[in-house]
């Protein structure tokens, strides 16, 4: 049944946590298209409500917690606009007048949590990336990954300040990503997106930039698209910086790196959010003055930022700490490995068990043993460092987001 359109009254601001909150905010449920960009581009302009894209076909449950712990004031979908009913106990709370922009996140619990971002935020990080890859006047941008992720409204936004039309897709397909390519057309992907167009035999030079981020990409991928012509550009970030806001090391204009205790990732800059809506708790935490703490560690060389891995990736393993992300880099140099992720899996003895959950190359003289990975890690990592597990998959399994779901990767193998 459509949902029917009504109309949505003026409201007084209200103050909440120091801040004047009086401005409206819509829950978009809607499907990568010129809808979505319409209801965008006045959130940023100004003349529409505050909007937090959340993924359509979300089952029911799925859905209600979302705008629960939202509080949106209506709810958008192709069906039209419809005032959001509150829980008991619980009104619909306006934003901050700069907030634009609202994407919906998790933390280590799994609680939803959204991240506030203003206009300027993400117009400051879109004209970043459109300097740092070179994008020439009338340069378009092809979407191919979820608007209700950072990446995707990202890609939008670069369109908008750019003044182009985005080439919009309903989702990433091979034959459609190939087909949308020119010279003129950059695109955002996550390494998985691109390892399927190199194995489809995709010509990289028909692109533009070709901006990766979402997860870290494995040397020998960067290397392999490199050689085929690819622009391509490996970038850091996340919805708390408006996407990614350092590239290939080296951070956008206005943007600034540290380490902190321990290898903590910080990032400071024009670009970060203004804190997660209703948790000034959680906006506390992740905050350190004006720097953001990231959940990554990382190490600088030769003045570039590496990113060595998640602080909730570390595997400790016989009281032994191991990076995740440093064996998977070690586990990709194998020949025979087209694509791996490093997980830790209980172990009754050593607490955690390095496991390598690795997709083997097609065409390679033989899969890829547990004694060979293992040695080749023991080339540059220490030994305790080398995993313990090995399991073969067709394909690493992914979150809508494009990145590796680790929590169902970390669940032991069948037959174990």
């Amino acid at each position: 049944m459509a949902i029917p359109h009504v109309h949505l009254n003026t409201f007084s601001g209200v103050v909440y946590a120091g801040r004047i909150m009086d401005r409206r905010l819509h829950a978009v449920v809607l499907p990568p298209g010129p809808r979505l960009l319409r209801v965008l581009t006045a959130a940023l302009d100004g003349t529409g409500p505050a909007v937090c894209p959340l993924p359509p076909g979300l089952p029911g449950p799925a859905l209600h917690g979302l705008l629960t712990a939202l509080a949106p004031h209506s709810v958008e979908t192709e069906d039209g606009v419809t005032r959001h009913r509150a829980e008991a106990g619980t009104d619909s709370t306006p934003v901050a007048d700069r907030t634009a922009v609202l994407i919906a996140t998790s933390g280590s619990t799994g609680a939803p949590k959204f991240v506030e971002l203003t206009a300027a935020a993400l117009r400051h990080s879109a004209a970043g990336t459109l300097a740092r890859i070179g994008a020439a006047p009338g340069d378009r941008w092809l979407c191919c990954v979820p608007t209700s992720h950072v990446s995707g409204v990202q890609v939008l936004v670069r369109a908008l300040v750019a003044g182009t039309e985005p080439i919009i897709l309903p989702r990433f397909d091979t034959a459609a990503v190939v087909s949308g390519a020119a010279p003129g057309v950059h695109i955002a992907m996550v390494p998985t997106q691109l390892r399927r167009l190199l194995d489809a035999g995709a010509d990289l030079t028909a692109f533009g930039a070709v901006v990766l981020g979402g997860a870290a990409a494995a040397p020998g991928l960067l290397a392999e698209a490199r050689a085929r012509g690819g622009r391509i550009f490996p970038s850091y970030g996340m919805s708390e910086t408006s996407g990614g806001c350092v590239y290939d090391g080296v951070p956008l204009d206005g943007m600034r790196f540290a380490l902190g205790d321990g290898g903590r990732i910080r990032i400071a800059g024009p670009s970060l959010f203004t804190g997660y809506r209703l948790r000034p708790d959680l906006t506390t935490e992740a905050m350190d003055g004006g720097w953001f703490v990231t959940q990554d560690l990382g190490a600088v060389e030769d003045g570039r930022l590496r990113v060595r891995g998640r602080v909730d990736d570390v595997i400790n393993t016989g009281g032994e700490k191991v990076l995740a992300g440093e064996v998977a880099i070690a586990l990709s140099r194998h020949p025979g490995v087209r694509d791996v992720v490093v997980v830790g899996r209980p172990d009754p003895e050593w607490g955690e068990r390095v496991t390598a959950v690795v997709v083997p190359s097609p065409g390679a003289s033989g899969v890829p043993a547990l004694p060979e990975l293992r040695a080749l890690v023991r080339e540059t990592l220490p030994a305790h460092a080398a995993p313990h597990e090995l399991e073969l998959v067709e394909a690493i399994p992914l979150l809508a987001s494009g990145k590796p779901d680790r929590a169902r990767l970390r669940a032991p193998a069948p037959g174990r």
